[in-house]
């Protein structure tokens, strides 16, 4: 069956060849839900189930004169729709894996900050996930990684340095870290703030702390709201890695915690808590680049803003104080899929097998407030 592969199908999507057509046929709410940007949906799942002769006539308004890439969940219906397609006279591919596959692609660029190094910008444009590799003197860094170790690994040797270390600003909610994984792959410190590593053996973060990757210095910043143990890593005077607590036009959301039984506060209190992080980010020198763990579209690389941008463009830190509260406790978004799981797997309270780590985080990212 002609199929293509996820990462050839994110080289075309983002490069300079012609985009295909990509024609989604799962039910219009999961598409709704989540999707390949610029995908075209066509709710044929059911016919092409039962009867795919029944889908010819929908699949026929299609433009002729694109390739086609037919995507589902997993790449199985969709084999039928290639099929019809290419009965059809059409040019037409199936996306191995549908949207699991698309859920793995990795992308990466470097990012152009002022230190002693280099700091790479990984992107996962189906999960809107932002991690980064810092190297320096022939020593790497690895903050925010996918559960996908290789990912790293592999573009760690590519520049020929060796990790000394994997960082996570927090226990996240909508995706399964790969930090402890990556750090045990590789015997080195696993790096988390303990009002978040409640059952985990990691290696602890404080307030200040001062760490030294090759030539380049990264502070320690607590800012905790969205989550107790929410960190910000300053990243050589340059860089504000800012994890859930601050993104480009948004801000942490506050209950995550709190609903998924693991914390001890409720919303207006993380409410405020994030309203001074915010404050305490806000009062850095020099407009450092902020670097969040989360995009909330699908990121092509490098995904910046210097903080005087973020400033006058996210409305949530143009907020007082009472309102901010009041915004963030009481409108609260959809959650993200399976989000208590997670949070628990994160914190080293349950534990999953590789085959359903995958499919306990796949949909969309709802970490942002609203």
């Amino acid at each position: 069956m002609p199929s293509i592969t996820p990462g050839t199908l994110g080289n075309r999507l983002f490069g300079s060849q012609e985009p295909p057509l990509i024609l989604d046929i799962r039910h219009s709410d999961e598409f709704e839900e989540w999707h390949i940007p610029e995908s075209k949906n066509i709710d044929v799942y059911d016919e092409l189930t039962e009867d795919a002769e029944a889908a010819r006539s929908q699949l026929s308004e299609l433009p002729s004169d694109q390739d086609i890439v037919t995507v589902c969940a997993a790449g199985g219906v969709s084999q039928t729709a290639t099929e019809l397609l290419e009965e059809m006279g059409r040019d037409a591919l199936t996306l191995v894996d549908g949207m699991n596959g698309w859920s793995r692609v990795h992308r990466s660029a470097p990012v152009n900050i002022d230190i002693d190094g280099n700091l790479l910008q990984v992107a996962r444009p189906g999960k809107g996930c932002l991690s980064y590799i810092l190297i320096s003197d022939g020593e790497a860094a690895v903050f925010e990684p996918s559960h996908y170790p290789e990912e790293y690994e592999e573009r760690i040797e590519d520049e020929g340095a060796e990790l000394v270390g994997v960082f996570d600003t927090h226990a996240h909610a909508d995706h399964v870290s790969g930090g402890r994984d990556l750090a045990d792959r590789n015997d080195v410190p696993y790096h988390l703030h303990p009002a978040d590593a409640t059952l985990l053996d990691a290696t602890s973060l404080e307030d200040g702390q001062q760490l030294t990757i090759g030539n380049v210095s990264v502070e320690v910043i607590h800012t905790p709201g969205h989550s107790p143990g929410g960190v910000t890593y300053a990243v050589g005077g340059d860089g504000l890695l800012t994890g859930d607590t601050l993104f480009h036009k948004s801000v942490g959301r506050v209950e995550l915690g709190v609903e998924a039984g693991i914390e001890d506060t409720d919303v207006e209190e993380n409410a405020a808590t994030l309203y001074e992080s915010l404050q305490r980010l806000r009062q850095r020198s020099g407009n450092p680049l902020v670097l969040p763990a989360h995009d909330p579209a699908s990121p092509e690389p490098p995904v910046t803003a210097r903080l005087s941008e973020v400033e006058a463009q996210n409305d949530d830190l143009g907020r007082n104080r009472e309102s901010f509260i009041e915004d963030l406790a009481s409108d609260i978004p959809d959650h993200p899929p399976n989000f208590q799981r997670v949070k628990r797997v994160n914190i080293g309270d349950e534990s999953v097998d590789d085959d359903e780590l995958s499919s306990l985080e796949l949909g969309p990212n709802r970490c942002a407030a609203e």
